[in-house]
């Protein structure tokens, strides 16, 4: 019986060129996506930005400014350790904290981005105006990545507008209906979620008492 096998290997010099020609489609194709990169992730940023700002004024209407304090900054930045920890705050962080100044420059309070990662969908960043009164002025979210239906209506106004306008040094959540100035009405099927919101509040005004000199 004959053998009818043919081989059908490619020469060696086909190989190699294939293999270039993938080299270069691969080359030309990570050189594309960085090109994409070195132009969207400036927008990216500046969007990113653009809406922390707009939050830092949504949470503070009367401040015409918001600026850096260097050693507040270093604060915040070990204030898990030197604060928190202390104070039963965990898996809590500072990520930024402003002063609020008024039209003459003037220290009028500050704000601040909170994260607590201890919601139900993990990371709550939360935006937070507080003035050298002592008074909340203003709750928003950055970060909130909870359930639809439950999590999620912590960002309404009838959840979040609950800490706005309080004189007080610590919140606490309640299931039986809010009381007192202190006290704020837990979502329906969301306690983890409150928890943290109510967390990253406390955690936020700690902070704010322990370290700013506008608010001792």
């Amino acid at each position: 019986m004959s053998n009818n096998t043919v081989n059908v290997s490619k020469p060696k010099s086909s190989i190699i060129k294939d293999a270039i020609i993938l080299f270069v489609i691969t080359l030309v194709s990570g050189l594309a996506l960085g090109v994409v990169y070195e132009i969207t992730q400036p927008i990216i940023e500046q969007r990113a930005l653009d809406a922390k700002k707009e939050a830092y004024q949504t949470v503070f209407l009367d401040a015409e400014a918001f600026v850096e304090d260097e050693e507040l900054s270093a604060k915040a930045e070990s204030a898990p350790e030197e604060i928190f920890d202390a104070n039963g705050f965990s898996n809590v962080t500072v990520d930024e904290v402003l002063v609020a100044q008024d039209s003459s420059g003037n220290t009028i309070g500050h704000v601040m981005s909170v994260t607590s990662n201890n919601g139900y969908g993990g990371a709550i960043t939360i935006s937070l105006g507080y003035s050298t009164d002592g008074v909340v002025q203003g709750l928003e979210f950055l970060v909130l990545n909870e359930t639809v239906g439950f999590g999620q209506n912590a960002q309404n106004p009838e959840f979040k507008d609950q800490f706005v306008g309080k004189q007080v040094t610590e919140f606490v959540s309640t299931k039986s209906g809010a009381s007192a100035d202190n006290e704020i009405d837990a979502l329906s099927g969301a306690t983890i979620t409150t928890d943290a919101v109510t967390e990253a509040v406390n955690a936020g005004l700690l902070f704010l008492n322990e370290t700013a000199s506008g608010n001792n």
